[in-house]
């Protein structure tokens, strides 16, 4: 939660610095510094004691999906991000599939829309349905204006998590328009 550490940056220097959200336990954290579910656990902790809204990611690699383990991993790391915390208010979830994040690739709507039930379905089960219908779960992964509008019309897609679109006002624009 403090101290020097380069390359990491602590909630509370965050919070300090006016964010109002964190993004947790995305792809490249995970695939390529070696973040585990239990160090995503530990971050949502942190950042609801900061005063910071957790946006955790989570999602499947294309080797997962194809060998069917798709919601079995999303589940895993959903369940290991609630896990041990009394209150999660606020918090948001992202469906990120890893083999859709900037590669051009994008789940069809029905299926993101059924991985994002199965979180749903899965948050009433641990935590109660108010907590499920009142979450945001956000979708990630080659979101741009050609397939935000079909994407937010899924009744479980409550948001999306733009990246690479984001960087400029003519791609990102249309997503925001799609969102309205």
């Amino acid at each position: 939660e403090a101290g020097a550490f380069t390359g990491e940056l602590s909630p509370v220097l965050l919070a300090d610095a006016g964010a109002s959200h964190v993004i947790l336990g995305h792809s490249e954290r995970r695939g390529l510094f070696g973040e585990t579910d239990e160090g995503v656990n530990r971050k949502v902790a942190a950042a609801f004691r900061a005063g910071l809204v957790p946006i955790v990611c989570v999602g499947e690699t294309l080797a997962e999906r194809e060998a069917h383990q798709a919601e079995a991993v999303v589940l895993r790391q959903v369940d290991a991000a609630l896990s041990g915390h009394e209150h999660l208010e606020g918090l948001v979830l992202a469906y990120e599939p890893v083999w859709a994040i900037g590669t051009g690739r994008t789940a069809t709507p029905g299926d993101a829309q059924a991985m994002h039930a199965a979180i749903r379905s899965r948050v009433a089960e641990l935590r109660g349905p108010s907590l499920a219908q009142a979450l945001r779960i956000l979708y990630g992964g080659s979101v741009k204006a050609a397939n935000a509008g079909q994407l937010l019309a899924e009744a479980d897609i409550d948001g999306a998590l733009v990246g690479g679109a984001s960087l400029s006002a003519e791609t990102f624009a249309p997503i925001v328009q799609a969102a309205r």
